[in-house]
């Protein structure tokens, strides 16, 4: 499959060949979504957190004798019943919600959402990508020129680009991440993917069998 190869101008200058074994894989709609149920979930933070009655403070010493008060028995001023006392059933932080997945699912799930972008026309190739000082400005400049026109996208960059990623840090719905990190939840996160031709390299020498 052949695409458009653009400089940072936003022109046209040429067409390049992308790795059929990467960029032409037919999708499974059920393997996608299981990845990308799995990925969602591993990065899932469990935040909720109610203390029981062995986590609060206090109660350490029985409020009354057991007998000869009147009262109902009590062991602890901590308890469910009590004001300021531990809850009963409430969410903790002791839940799991992680899911095991298997690296040639994830994989295959990476290149068909690799294969949707370049048949839909949501790959964008440059042939180079770079920027002399880390300014948002410059980065916005390029993207207003080319086919995304600042719509949300994925910056696939070849290696670690400091300019580039402290620059794209303040665009709304823009995010950098290098060509050997990618997956399939990223990209579906966003519409398009820019990245330059060496970035192509570096997505077959990570991912091809």
């Amino acid at each position: 499959m052949k695409v458009s190869v653009y400089d940072q101008q936003g022109k046209e200058i040429g067409q390049t060949l992308l790795p059929k074994e990467i960029f032409d894989v037919k999708v499974n709609p059920d393997l996608l979504h299981q990845v990308v149920v799995s990925q969602m979930a591993n990065r899932r933070q469990v935040l909720a957190h109610t203390k029981d009655r062995g986590e609060v403070s206090g109660g350490g010493r029985k409020p009354w004798r057991q007998k000869g008060t009147g009262r109902a028995r009590h062991g602890s001023i901590r308890s469910p019943l009590w004001r300021h006392g531990g809850v009963t059933f409430g969410p903790t932080k002791a839940r799991v919600f992680k899911k095991k997945i298997n690296k040639k699912m994830k994989r295959k799930a990476l290149l068909m959402v690799l294969s949707a972008k370049a048949k839909e026309k949501t790959l964008i190739v440059l042939d180079n990508l770079k920027i002399e000082k880390p300014k948002t400005k410059l980065v916005v400049g390029i993207l207003k020129k080319l086919p995304c026109q600042q719509q949300s996208c994925l910056i696939a960059l070849p290696g670690m680009d400091k300019n580039m990623i402290s620059a794209s840090r303040n665009i709304a719905r823009v995010e950098t991440r290098q060509a050997k990190d990618l997956n399939a939840l990223d990209l579906l996160n966003f519409k398009y993917l820019v990245m330059p031709k060496s970035a192509i390299k570096i997505i077959k020498e990570t991912f091809s069998k």
